[in-house]
């Protein structure tokens, strides 16, 4: 289903920051595969621009393709970018509360390959839509999906650049860093309980052997999911939004797509 939107202004009040769109938004639902499985996706660009664009694929977070998710695949395409909210679970599999999104994100944290791979589907699929530029592709992922971003330069994808929003840093083999081919942005949030100093360290040793280029940066009085309204306020909990953070986030990712596309 296609659907278009008029947007003359589209104000992120809960970033702290006004960024404006004048941009018909096309938006389509779609089905795609990565073996037997059937996923679903979420598509969006801007129809004003008539010209091949910069690819960004956007990775969920552990509950799944959601409005969260969908909100900041509009936001890309308000920017010019044709976003693809890519699908890792599967058509249908979408959790309701944390629990159900334990056991789902925790197949894939288990099988590092099936992750690439649904990962991969996504990106294959972006690249071939008749509006991108294939040569420029990036990923971005939240929390779990921060994860799937980083593991899919480490498997070798061809990406100019990988943002990781608040997600994990750990990974089965620091060696695959190696394959990575594009830039590395790691936005980070200095208090997250979810993320051990060590395994910070870990990661930023990782990239050093790796010789990739990278770059983090941390939030202060930000723990994890600091980007989602939805996680409330209180750091106690471990996840919560940060509207600084969200919004000095979203500003460093735009300054590092300027870059490298």
């Amino acid at each position: 289903m296609i659907s278009s939107t008029f947007i003359p202004a589209y104000i992120l009040s809960l970033f702290c920051f006004v960024y404006t769109v004048s941009a018909e938004l096309v938006t389509r639902v779609v089905e795609y595969r990565q073996g037997g499985t059937v996923l679903e996706g979420y598509l969006v660009y801007d129809k004003a621009v008539k010209t091949a664009r910069p690819g960004i694929l956007v990775i969920h977070d552990w509950m799944g393709v959601s409005d969260f998710v969908k909100r900041q695949a509009d936001s890309l395409a308000g920017l010019g970018y044709v976003a693809f909210a890519a699908d890792i679970y599967g058509k249908g599999v979408r959790p309701t509360d944390a629990n159900q999104a334990r056991i789902e994100s925790g197949k894939y944290k288990d099988s590092i390959p099936l992750l690439r791979a649904r990962a991969r589907a996504g990106l294959d699929y972006l690249a071939k839509v008749s509006v991108v530029d294939s040569l420029k592709l990036a990923v971005i992922g939240y929390c779990f999906g921060g994860t799937t971003a980083l593991e899919l330069a480490r498997s070798g994808a061809k990406l100019r650049g990988t943002v990781s929003l608040h997600g994990n840093l750990n990974t089965p083999d620091p060696k695959d860093a190696r394959n990575i081919q594009g830039s590395i942005l790691v936005l980070h949030g200095a208090d997250d309980p979810f993320v051990p100093e060590k395994q910070v360290e870990n990661f930023i040793l990782e990239m050093r052997e790796s010789k990739a280029d990278w770059q983090m940066v941390f939030y202060g009085n930000s723990v994890h999911s600091f980007t989602k309204p939805a996680a409330g306020d209180d750091n106690s909990k471990g996840s919560a939004f940060n509207a600084k953070a969200a919004g000095r986030s979203w500003k460093a990712m735009n300054t590092f797509f300027q870059e490298i596309f």
